[in-house]
């Protein structure tokens, strides 16, 4: 059983598989302080000051906080749906990463395979094939 493990753990695939798991973990952190740093800030400045990530409803009426941070001091229930929007905005940017990645890796097969492919065998000129095929006969003959 154990070697089965070994075998299953050591496949190639399965190692490349961690590393994808591992890069999209740190790819995701960079897409992550991109959307809430650098893109939603430009946003927010032209709705007006808008802050997304700070968009919330409380979900008791006898007591609204000022901020996301004030109503978890307070342990007011909330709905911090701003903090949706980024998380979409988020998944948007690494999903459309992956497609270009992904559409990238592809095209690239495509011109591999093609290359190998398109190599074509050089013919040698009529007059030298004739000429050996003549020389072939020639030999047979004698």
């Amino acid at each position: 059983m154990f070697k089965e493990f070994r075998d299953f753990a050591l496949k190639g695939n399965v190692l490349d598989m961690a590393v994808g798991i591992i890069i999209g973990a740190a790819f995701t952190g960079i897409v992550t302080s991109l959307v809430n740093d650098v893109i939603m800030p430009p946003i927010g400045v032209l709705l007006g000051g808008v802050d997304f990530s700070n968009y919330f409803l409380a979900l008791t009426m006898d007591h609204a906080p000022a901020s996301i941070e004030a109503a978890k001091t307070a342990g007011v229930p909330v709905l911090a749906y701003g903090k949706f929007i980024n998380a979409i905005i988020n998944f948007t940017i690494v999903a459309f990463a992956l497609f270009i990645v992904i559409r990238q890796m592809s095209n690239l097969k495509k011109r591999i395979a093609k290359g190998e492919e398109a190599a074509p065998v050089e013919e040698k000129p009529r007059q030298e094939a004739l000429l050996e095929e003549i020389r072939d006969l020639l030999k047979a003959r004698s």
